[in-house]
């Protein structure tokens, strides 16, 4: 994790910790789609695993006071996450209902339909978000990314040094990671 990015998070949590509304939405928002995903792996159900974000939340909120803002915010969501998954599994194991519908059901919302339908929108998005670049750095990140060029066979071939290449790799792949934060919610 950058540095900044670490900064900001440990900003918000110091936040959450003084009851601030605000920095709890925008910490939600910015991990919502992480813990929904590690959800439903483990639970096989939307209903299921948006359920478990809602309670991962609302243990977050609840004991807001006594998080550590020396230890990684996101790790202690993927802890809660995977602690409330685990406890969901072990009361559907014991209760004959919920079984039926956590490992029976679930199996049947969770179809290869919906995964198309992402992998679609995720290559639509990704045009979308390679037309924003400027041409010299949408140029180098496709010799890169889909011809396999390495770094010095793009700087000899665009007669550009390899500190370029690297910087507008790096700035294009930045770009990239920024267009899809702000589209996370289409996905």
């Amino acid at each position: 994790m950058s540095e900044t990015k670490n900064y900001s998070e440990q900003l918000l949590v110091s936040e959450l910790k003084s009851h601030n509304e605000n920095a709890f939405r925008k910490l939600f928002d910015l991990y919502y789609q992480d813990i929904y995903g590690y959800s439903i792996s483990l639970l096989k159900s939307k209903e299921l695993a948006e359920e478990n974000v809602q309670e991962v939340f609302l243990k977050v909120w609840l004991h807001r006071e006594n998080l550590n803002l020396d230890q990684s915010f996101k790790s202690y969501l993927f802890t809660i996450a995977r602690n409330q998954a685990f406890n969901s599994l072990n009361k559907a194991s014991n209760d004959e209902i919920l079984k039926e519908e956590v490992f029976y059901r679930s199996q049947k919302s969770y179809d290869e339909g919906d995964y198309s339908i992402r992998e679609l929108d995720c290559k639509k998005l990704k045009k979308e978000a390679l037309k924003l670049l400027p041409p010299k750095r949408k140029q180098i990140f496709k010799m890169s990314r889909k011809q396999g060029k390495t770094y010095e066979e793009i700087s000899q071939e665009l007669g550009i040094s390899v500190n370029t290449v690297k910087s507008q790799m790096s700035k294009a792949l930045e770009s990239l990671r920024l267009f899809f934060q702000l589209h996370d919610r289409v996905l």
